[in-house]
Protein backbone atom coordinates (compact mmCIF):
# COMPACT_ATOMS: atom_id res chain seq x y z
CA UNK A 1 0.00 0.00 0.00
CA UNK A 2 1.49 3.42 -1.22
CA UNK A 3 0.52 6.53 1.09
CA UNK A 4 -0.14 10.55 -0.15
CA UNK A 5 0.00 12.87 2.41
CA UNK A 6 -2.13 15.89 1.11
CA UNK A 7 -1.21 19.41 2.46
CA UNK A 8 -3.56 22.30 1.27
CA UNK A 9 -4.91 25.30 3.45
CA UNK A 10 -8.47 24.83 1.77
CA UNK A 11 -10.92 21.70 2.98
CA UNK A 12 -12.11 21.71 -0.25
CA UNK A 13 -8.96 21.05 -1.90
CA UNK A 14 -8.02 18.62 0.35
CA UNK A 15 -11.28 16.71 -0.18
CA UNK A 16 -10.76 16.89 -4.38
CA UNK A 17 -7.01 15.67 -4.28
CA UNK A 18 -8.31 12.71 -1.25
CA UNK A 19 -11.23 11.61 -3.89
CA UNK A 20 -8.87 11.15 -6.78
CA UNK A 21 -6.31 9.63 -4.79
CA UNK A 22 -8.59 7.12 -2.66
CA UNK A 23 -9.96 5.73 -6.83
CA UNK A 24 -6.42 3.77 -6.37
CA UNK A 25 -7.55 0.38 -4.14
CA UNK A 26 -3.52 0.49 -3.66
CA UNK A 27 -3.15 3.99 -2.62
CA UNK A 28 -4.19 5.43 0.81
CA UNK A 29 -4.16 8.86 2.13
CA UNK A 30 -2.00 8.75 5.28
CA UNK A 31 -3.12 12.41 6.27
CA UNK A 32 -3.88 16.01 6.06
CA UNK A 33 -2.28 19.32 6.65
CA UNK A 34 -3.24 22.47 6.79
CA UNK A 35 -0.07 24.37 7.20
CA UNK A 36 3.80 23.62 5.91
CA UNK A 37 4.76 23.12 9.39
CA UNK A 38 1.88 20.07 10.42
CA UNK A 39 3.20 18.89 6.86
CA UNK A 40 6.64 17.83 8.00
CA UNK A 41 5.11 16.92 11.28
CA UNK A 42 2.73 14.53 9.64
CA UNK A 43 5.66 13.35 7.21
CA UNK A 44 7.55 12.46 10.38
CA UNK A 45 5.22 10.38 11.83
CA UNK A 46 3.64 8.60 8.80
CA UNK A 47 6.58 8.65 6.65
CA UNK A 48 4.19 9.06 3.12
CA UNK A 49 5.82 8.24 -0.16
CA UNK A 50 4.45 11.11 -1.80
CA UNK A 51 3.57 14.43 -0.35
CA UNK A 52 1.02 16.28 -2.46
CA UNK A 53 1.72 20.34 -1.16
CA UNK A 54 0.10 23.51 -2.14
CA UNK A 55 2.75 26.03 -3.10
CA UNK A 56 0.90 28.80 -1.09
CA UNK A 57 0.23 27.82 2.52
CA UNK A 58 0.70 29.74 5.95
CA UNK A 59 3.71 29.36 7.95
CA UNK A 60 5.81 27.06 5.26
CA UNK A 61 5.06 27.60 1.60
CA UNK A 62 5.83 24.12 -0.38
CA UNK A 63 8.96 25.25 -1.71
CA UNK A 64 10.00 25.05 2.03
CA UNK A 65 8.03 21.94 2.71
CA UNK A 66 10.27 20.26 0.18
CA UNK A 67 13.65 21.72 1.45
CA UNK A 68 13.15 20.81 5.08
CA UNK A 69 11.87 17.23 3.59
CA UNK A 70 14.90 16.79 1.53
CA UNK A 71 17.08 17.36 3.94
CA UNK A 72 15.72 15.02 6.45
CA UNK A 73 17.05 12.70 3.62
CA UNK A 74 13.20 10.96 3.89
CA UNK A 75 12.17 8.18 1.20
CA UNK A 76 9.35 11.29 0.13
CA UNK A 77 8.70 12.94 -2.97
CA UNK A 78 7.19 16.00 -3.45
CA UNK A 79 3.98 17.00 -5.86
CA UNK A 80 3.86 21.33 -5.89
CA UNK A 81 0.26 22.48 -7.03
CA UNK A 82 -0.55 25.87 -8.07
CA UNK A 83 -2.64 28.09 -9.91
CA UNK A 84 0.10 30.66 -10.52
CA UNK A 85 1.46 30.31 -13.66
CA UNK A 86 4.86 31.27 -12.95
CA UNK A 87 8.42 30.67 -14.62
CA UNK A 88 10.41 31.59 -11.89
CA UNK A 89 8.29 29.29 -9.13
CA UNK A 90 8.94 26.58 -11.42
CA UNK A 91 12.85 27.54 -11.52
CA UNK A 92 12.55 27.93 -7.71
CA UNK A 93 10.87 24.58 -7.09
CA UNK A 94 13.20 22.30 -9.05
CA UNK A 95 15.86 24.25 -6.84
CA UNK A 96 14.32 23.12 -3.94
CA UNK A 97 14.67 19.96 -5.15
CA UNK A 98 10.67 19.37 -6.39
CA UNK A 99 10.62 16.58 -9.02
CA UNK A 100 6.84 17.12 -9.49
CA UNK A 101 4.48 20.37 -10.28
CA UNK A 102 1.08 20.65 -11.70
CA UNK A 103 -1.37 23.44 -12.07
CA UNK A 104 -4.04 22.96 -9.94
CA UNK A 105 -6.56 23.53 -13.21
CA UNK A 106 -4.76 20.00 -14.59
CA UNK A 107 -4.99 18.51 -11.10
CA UNK A 108 -8.62 16.54 -12.44
CA UNK A 109 -6.28 15.53 -15.37
CA UNK A 110 -3.37 14.81 -14.42
CA UNK A 111 -2.44 14.05 -10.75
CA UNK A 112 -2.81 10.11 -11.28
CA UNK A 113 -0.07 10.47 -13.68
CA UNK A 114 1.95 12.80 -11.41
CA UNK A 115 1.51 10.06 -8.62
CA UNK A 116 2.64 7.38 -10.68
CA UNK A 117 5.77 8.85 -12.00
CA UNK A 118 6.61 10.18 -8.61
CA UNK A 119 6.28 6.55 -7.43
CA UNK A 120 8.42 4.97 -9.87
CA UNK A 121 11.03 7.49 -8.77
CA UNK A 122 10.72 9.77 -11.74
CA UNK A 123 9.69 13.53 -12.51
CA UNK A 124 6.51 14.62 -13.29
CA UNK A 125 5.61 18.20 -15.20
CA UNK A 126 2.79 18.67 -17.60
CA UNK A 127 4.31 19.55 -20.95
CA UNK A 128 2.71 23.18 -20.83
CA UNK A 129 5.55 23.12 -17.87
CA UNK A 130 8.23 21.78 -19.48
CA UNK A 131 7.91 24.53 -22.28
CA UNK A 132 7.97 27.60 -19.81
CA UNK A 133 10.71 25.90 -17.71
CA UNK A 134 12.69 26.10 -21.34
CA UNK A 135 11.89 28.97 -22.55
CA UNK A 136 13.09 30.70 -19.38
CA UNK A 137 16.08 28.37 -19.33
CA UNK A 138 16.99 29.78 -22.79
CA UNK A 139 15.75 33.50 -22.51
CA UNK A 140 17.74 34.36 -18.98
CA UNK A 141 19.89 31.66 -17.97
CA UNK A 142 22.65 33.66 -17.15
CA UNK A 143 20.63 37.00 -16.18
CA UNK A 144 18.30 35.91 -13.53
CA UNK A 145 20.32 33.00 -11.77
CA UNK A 146 22.09 35.54 -9.59
CA UNK A 147 18.63 37.73 -8.26
CA UNK A 148 16.75 34.27 -7.86
CA UNK A 149 15.97 33.91 -3.49
CA UNK A 150 16.75 30.79 -2.51
CA UNK A 151 14.10 28.31 -0.97
CA UNK A 152 15.23 29.46 2.74
CA UNK A 153 14.98 33.34 2.01
CA UNK A 154 12.05 32.88 0.47
CA UNK A 155 10.34 31.24 3.26
CA UNK A 156 11.89 33.73 5.52
CA UNK A 157 10.18 37.01 3.30
CA UNK A 158 7.02 35.21 3.38
CA UNK A 159 6.67 34.81 7.47
CA UNK A 160 8.40 38.48 7.21
CA UNK A 161 4.99 39.60 5.66
CA UNK A 162 3.09 37.43 7.58
CA UNK A 163 4.04 39.46 10.41
CA UNK A 164 6.48 37.39 12.21
CA UNK A 165 9.37 38.81 13.87
CA UNK A 166 12.73 37.51 13.49
CA UNK A 167 12.59 35.42 16.98
CA UNK A 168 9.69 33.84 15.46
CA UNK A 169 11.30 33.38 12.02
CA UNK A 170 13.83 31.36 13.50
CA UNK A 171 11.55 29.10 15.73
CA UNK A 172 9.42 28.33 13.02
CA UNK A 173 12.93 27.44 10.73
CA UNK A 174 14.80 26.51 13.48
CA UNK A 175 17.37 29.24 12.80
CA UNK A 176 19.42 31.15 15.01
CA UNK A 177 18.21 34.68 15.07
CA UNK A 178 21.24 35.57 13.70
CA UNK A 179 21.14 33.29 10.81
CA UNK A 180 17.64 35.05 10.17
CA UNK A 181 19.32 38.19 9.80
CA UNK A 182 21.33 37.17 7.07
CA UNK A 183 18.58 35.93 4.97
CA UNK A 184 16.57 38.58 5.80
CA UNK A 185 19.42 40.91 4.56
CA UNK A 186 20.51 39.14 1.82
CA UNK A 187 16.60 39.25 0.46
CA UNK A 188 16.10 42.37 0.78
CA UNK A 189 19.75 43.05 -1.01
CA UNK A 190 18.79 40.91 -4.37
CA UNK A 191 15.23 42.31 -4.31
CA UNK A 192 16.59 45.98 -4.04
CA UNK A 193 14.03 46.83 -1.09
CA UNK A 194 14.86 48.61 2.34
CA UNK A 195 11.61 48.45 4.40
CA UNK A 196 9.46 45.90 5.44
CA UNK A 197 6.63 47.61 3.96
CA UNK A 198 8.25 46.68 -0.10
CA UNK A 199 8.93 43.43 1.48
CA UNK A 200 5.02 42.61 2.20
CA UNK A 201 4.15 44.25 -1.01
CA UNK A 202 6.56 41.31 -2.51
CA UNK A 203 5.36 38.76 -0.88
CA UNK A 204 1.31 39.66 -1.78
CA UNK A 205 2.32 40.35 -5.70
CA UNK A 206 4.75 36.40 -5.55
CA UNK A 207 1.63 35.21 -3.95
CA UNK A 208 3.09 34.01 -0.94
CA UNK A 209 0.67 35.63 1.28
CA UNK A 210 -2.51 36.40 0.87
CA UNK A 211 -3.49 40.18 -0.20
Amino acid sequence: MKSILVADDHEVVRSGIRAIVETRSEWTVSGEATNGKEAIALALETFPDVVIVDYSMPVMNGLEVSRRLKSMQLRTEVLILTMHESEELLTEAILAGVRGFLFKSDAKKHLISAIEALLDGKPYFTSILLEKMLHDYQLSKHNRSDMLLTSREQSVVQLIAEGHTNRSIGAVLKLRVKTVETHRASAMRKLGMSSTAEVVRYAIRKKLVAP
